[in-house]
């Protein structure tokens, strides 16, 4: 084995150490200063290191033991300064856990209800563009707002969309890469482009196939 290589095996490891050791200071646990820029900050919750972009903190209630992964994008309004209607705007529940690379975008009101957890690389947004003028940009045009709220036990697969105006009752079932918009009960799993009821559950029959309607 040369030298050069000799170095670069020494010198990979070393950065290799220091970044591990570094991804564990930088992580934020509740004693941390910057936790208390949180709406809440809850007990024995945390977010991993490196996080991805997060502002207007004191917009973001994260629940007790809920745990962010790393690179998760968390955000009110379109900047740190802006000045929201009400807060939170964004609400994650008790002992959650969102996978790492998502992202959860809020401009009126996401609520998360209790242990749900998600895949990496979900995207959850209350405001989507509007279409209305041809002749207008569409990143120009007046965006729409829609609440959102996912029940408590559910779980969304990677790269599960959630788009304004959606409602998912608890303990429901995304499967990856769905793009979900609308309301949907209690007990069902839901897939495809758009997300359609694939599977429903009830105390008379169990599982079953396609919608309870």
């Amino acid at each position: 084995m040369n030298l050069r290589l000799r170095y670069r095996q020494w010198l990979g490891e070393r950065i290799r150490v220091a970044r591990r050791y570094a991804n564990e200071v930088a992580a934020v646990a509740p004693h941390d200063y910057y936790a208390r820029q949180f709406f809440y900050f809850g007990r024995g919750a945390g977010l991993m290191a490196p996080q991805g972009v997060i502002y207007n903190e004191r917009y973001l209630s994260i629940g007790d033991e809920t745990l962010v992964g790393p690179n998760v994008c968390l955000t009110a309004g379109i900047n740190g300064d802006q000045e929201m209607l009400h807060a939170p705007v964004v609400s994650i529940g008790k002992k959650c856990v969102i996978g790492r690379g998502s992202h959860i975008i809020g401009h009126w009101s996401i609520t998360l209800g209790d242990e749900i957890q998600t895949g990496p690389y979900v995207y959850i947004t209350d405001q989507n563009h509007t279409y209305l003028d041809p002749d207008v940009p569409v990143g120009w045009q007046t965006p729409e707002e829609s609440a959102v709220s996912i029940g408590s036990g559910s779980w969304l697969g990677t790269n599960v969309v959630i788009l304004p105006g959606t409602h998912l009752g608890r303990n429901t079932t995304v499967a990856a890469g769905a793009v979900v918009r609308g309301t949907f009960p209690d007990h069902v799993v839901l897939g495809g482009v758009p997300a359609r009821i694939i599977r429903h559950f009830t105390l008379e029959s169990g599982w079953q196939s396609g919608s309870p309607e």
